[in-house]
């Protein structure tokens, strides 16, 4: 005899969910009209969409175009647009077009060129098999971070033997204008141990885009990058969407078990873009006139990265230093939220050594924790010779300095020609991580 099993009956929907869904749907309005345009700032009438969605506006006269909530003003809403918008009116349609920015990864975009909605400038179009992942996401929980006990190999012998980097750590690159912090950067990317770069180009020139591509990165290094652009005529929702979808790219690629370099180039000018966007909004400009927005945005968006149970994003922040001054606020906010920085000399750059990094002032949170023990040590007797040629510099200059009067000094002196010799690099060199610990402990 056949048994039948037994029948189940779908359960009763309850009263309160009824209630939740005509409540949802009592809110929901897909559609509105554009009240008015002031300067950067749209506000729509009678649609009602959460903070950081994108919008249709359909103006009488052009093209449709995207623009994103930035904020509220009691019922209506405060839009940025995403690009120019020819024709827009009062009156003119608004709709819903997602709630959240998304981005397409996989591994089809290594070698790739995206804007910051992560769509092709190289001519191609995307591969298939591409997944769509939420650009803004959470940072990984605290107790998920396993400790940074390896050192990643950056080719560049200043970084590698004093300042050395881990896997998973995140620094910043502290330089003003036109001391070669973008050929620093091209450096890391090129001899980098990692297994993807994903470079964030922010309101660079679009002059300097192919230039860093072509010049700096080369066709080697290309092949294993992901570059996202928007350039300085970029709208300032762009820009900030620049650095947050090539962190939502990296972390895609670290969920898949890679090693990822992530350089963000630079992160001032996201701060820039944001404080556009927070004034735009009404936010009360506070320090040199950035808004608490700003403050906010930066460790959001560095605590995303690091190392993780499934792999790592090292990251490396460009900060351009206004007027050469490192305690303006963006400098002083990113010194205490990143694990070390690395401060380029424009003297040192006017004297003709590159990477024009000075190492006394620059710092690695995590070197002594990761360098090889003859590493640190060969590290500690450089920095103390530097350190003692900086407090004499003038009585060496106009050799008043009689030798044999200060031993320390004298060292510092006999080595400061070998020391010279291994701070300066040519741009297409990669230096091994073991070579770089020969030369230094070759050092006297």
């Amino acid at each position: 005899m056949i048994e039948l099993a037994p029948l189940r009956l779908p359960a009763v929907p309850q009263f309160t969910d009824y209630e939740s869904a005509l409540r949802v749907a009592g809110r929901a309005r897909a559609w509105g009209t554009v009240s008015a345009v002031i300067g950067n700032q749209i506000r729509v009438r009678g649609l009602a969409a959460p903070l950081g969605a994108d919008c249709w506006l359909l103006p009488s006269h052009g093209e449709r175009r995207i623009a994103r909530v930035i904020g509220f003003d009691g019922g209506e809403l405060v839009l940025a647009p995403l690009a120019p918008l020819p024709g827009l009116a009062a009156g003119d349609i608004a709709h819903l077009l997602r709630p959240s920015a998304l981005v397409h990864v996989g591994p089809g975009l290594c070698g790739r060129i995206l804007d910051a909605l992560g769509q092709p400038l190289d001519g191609r179009p995307l591969p298939l098999g591409l997944v769509p992942t939420p650009v803004d996401q959470p940072a990984p929980n605290s107790l998920d971070r396993p400790p940074i006990t390896s050192p990643l190999a950056t080719g560049i012998k200043a970084i590698d033997g004093l300042l050395t980097c881990g896997r998973g750590q995140r620094l910043g690159i502290f330089a003003g204008s036109g001391v070669g912090k973008s050929s620093l950067l091209a450096m890391l990317a090129r001899g980098s141990q990692a297994d993807i770069n994903v470079i964030a180009l922010v309101g660079e020139r679009g002059r300097e885009v192919n230039e860093f591509i072509v010049q700096a990165l080369g066709t080697a290094g290309l092949e294993r990058s992901v570059l996202v652009v928007a350039t300085s005529d970029a709208p300032a929702p762009l820009r900030v969407q620049a650095a947050t979808t090539a962190t939502a790219i990296a972390e895609w690629f670290r969920a898949s078990g890679r090693q990822v370099l992530l350089i963000v180039d630079s992160i001032t000018r996201l701060a820039h873009a944001q404080r556009e966007l927070g004034l735009a909004a009404g936010e009360p400009p506070t320090t040199r006139g950035y808004p608490p927005s700003v403050f906010s945005l930066l460790p959001r968006l560095i605590e995303r990265t690091g190392q993780t149970r499934e792999g790592a994003i090292t990251a490396f922040y460009s900060v351009l230093v206004d007027g050469d001054d490192h305690d303006e606020p963006i400098s002083d906010a990113l010194r205490g939220l990143l694990d070390g920085h690395i401060v380029l000399s424009r003297r040192i750059a006017a004297e003709g050594r590159y990477p024009a990094i000075d190492c006394l002032a620059s710092l690695s949170r995590l070197h002594h924790g990761i360098a090889p023990t003859a590493m640190r040590d060969a590290a500690a007797r450089i920095r103390r010779h530097l350190a003692e040629l900086q407090r004499h510099e003038d009585l060496i200059a106009v050799g008043a300095y009689r030798a044999g009067s200060n031993p320390a000094l004298d060292q510092a002196i006999a080595a400061r020609a070998a020391i010279e010799q291994f701070l300066a690099q040519p741009l297409q060199q990669v230096v091994p991580f073991s070579q770089v610990q020969q030369q230094m402990t070759a050092i006297p």
